[in-house]
């Protein structure tokens, strides 16, 4: 090749990398700016994501399956979308885990750590096994295993493992788990309104063992995405109770779909609730927290149990108002058991503290001030913020309601409000959406929860594009709403009804985007 052929084709070349790399800073900076897409909370690169399945802890990195068509941007042809995280906050995107095949398509599951490889398949050694739904002709259960730390799946020959259950139509979403004190595998599948519960010694052959809440807690509408765990009450390891989750896609407490759970023992055969069977413990009280699931194999050093729930509502997950993708997650919350006040146990949220990495700049801070109806009006006058965390601890010195309004527009078209009402004794989150952006007559509400009696209002708030996650009492009470408020539409204010109250702390911080 003659030598000025060889330098227009090094031309040519450079020119192309060129190209390509202001094409890569011109898409970089519109990447995950569409309107309302989450800033800090996890989407789907693009069209329909639900459940949180097959959540591991492996080598380093955390795994997140989720419920994923590919096609479109409503609930279709389900696959295991994909995507692995060192801090549960970052995350990059893998190509689909698992597709459809002629047992039908992917719905919702878990992944485990075969660590002694009970199943045979890793040659002696170990890998990462998933348990899924498959919807076809029936709800069967299915498993696929990994050699390469999730990268590719290989589904077994002798699918289905545990096949159609003639007499029961909803038979799905298999949470596994290795129970020490039995030495074996326990599944967790939800059927109908109950929760039936399988074990095998290796993943493969199941058996069933016993069932659980026929006429217990919600009723409303069937039961979906069960996960059984053990937590130690008030951090004592020798004192620890089960907790069973379950979701049911009616009838829950902000209408719609819901989390409920149940507290009690656990032989590695029967689960035994410690509650009346009439009485319902709301794992959120907001309208969008469905189909939580905990990481599996999580190290003993670390101790959390950690957990993430599709934020939406199946009375109008199809119809919100995005375009290039539809659906995300919660933040991931630590979980724990505490007796309360009255004598009971519960179970308290926390946001997980990687979280904290995010906070950028500081907006605003008060400490120790009384604040009445006049100076509550000028309190947080020219504080914008659409993506941030707001930390607060309200001292009431007499009777009196107040709240905080966030993603306001100037002419009041958009604003969510976070208050408490002193006369029904409860916290509360007021969403709205306006005419032009109308799209459900469910959207539109007030979810709330009554509280033990206190002085002293806990508040830690999380609002990102479009959702505000929020955790009473130092996590006793949360209440997740999803919210469409305009893009201008950053404005906050504190208000105080007919008294006052002393701001014992109040602070904001903006947060920085996960998606660079």
């Amino acid at each position: 090749m003659k030598r000025k052929h060889v330098v227009l084709f090094s031309g040519l070349i450079a020119l192309a990398s060129l190209v390509l790399v202001i094409f890569n800073l011109i898409t970089s900076r519109n990447y995950y700016a569409e309107e309302y897409r989450p800033q800090f909370h996890f989407s789907p690169e693009e069209n329909w994501l639900n459940d949180p399945n097959g959540m591991v802890y492996y080598d380093g990195e955390y795994h997140l399956f989720y419920q994923h068509n590919p096609g479109g941007n409503e609930w279709g042809p389900m696959y295991w979308g994909h995507a692995i995280s060192k801090d549960m906050i970052n995350w990059d995107h893998k190509p689909i885990a698992l597709e459809p095949d002629d047992l039908g398509m992917i719905f919702s599951g878990s992944t485990v750590v075969d660590w002694n490889d009970t199943s045979g398949f890793f040659d002696g050694g170990e890998g990462l096994v998933a348990i899924y739904t498959q919807n076809g002709e029936g709800q069967k259960q299915s498993i696929a295993y990994s050699k390469d730390k999730g990268r590719s799946w290989e589904k077994y020959d002798g699918n289905p493992v545990i096949p159609v259950d003639p007499e029961i139509k909803d038979f799905r979403d298999p949470k596994v788990f290795w129970h020490e004190g039995t030495e074996k595998w326990v599944m967790s599948l939800a059927a109908g309104k109950k929760v039936m519960f399988y074990d095998s010694p290796n993943l493969i052959d199941w058996n069933f063992m016993s069932e659980f809440g026929e006429g217990a807690g919600a009723q409303g509408g069937v039961w979906e995405c069960p996960d059984l765990f053990e937590l130690p009450v008030d951090g004592d390891s020798d004192d620890t109770k089960w907790v069973l989750q379950v979701d049911i896609g009616d009838g829950a407490i902000a209408g719609g779909s819901g989390a409920q759970y149940f507290i009690g023992d656990f032989d590695g055969t029967t689960f035994k609730s410690i509650d009346e069977p009439d009485h319902i413990n709301w794992l959120d009280y907001g309208a969008d927290f469905y189909a939580g699931q905990s990481f599996s194999d999580i190290p003993d050093k670390d101790g959390r149990r950690i957990m993430i729930a599709w934020m939406s509502n199946w009375l109008y997950a199809n119809r919100v108002p995005t375009e290039e993708w539809r659906g995300s997650m919660s933040v991931p919350r630590s979980l724990e058991l505490k007796t309360t006040d009255d004598g009971s146990i519960k179970l308290f949220q926390h946001p997980v503290e990687e979280l904290t990495a995010l906070r950028d700049k500081e907006l605003f801070r008060v400490e120790n001030q009384i604040v009445d109806s006049i100076k509550a009006a000028d309190l947080l006058d020219g504080i914008e913020a659409d993506v941030f965390e707001l930390n607060a601890e309200i001292q009431l010195d007499q009777p009196v309601d107040f709240g905080i309004k966030v993603r306001m527009s100037e002419e009041n078209q958009d604003e969510t409000v976070i208050g408490f009402s002193e006369s029904k004794n409860e916290l509360f989150v007021e969403r709205s959406q306006s005419e032009e952006l109308y799209f459900s007559p469910y959207f539109n509400g007030r979810h709330a929860v009554s509280i033990n009696d206190s002085k002293v209002i806990n508040l830690k708030i999380l609002v990102d594009k479009n959702s505000v996650e929020v955790f009473l009492q130092n996590g006793e009470y949360a209440i997740t709403d999803l919210i469409f408020p305009r893009d201008d539409s950053r404005g906050l204010d504190f208000y105080v009804e007919d008294g006052e109250v002393t701001i014992n702390s109040l602070e904001i911080h903006s947060i920085k985007s996960t998606w660079k």
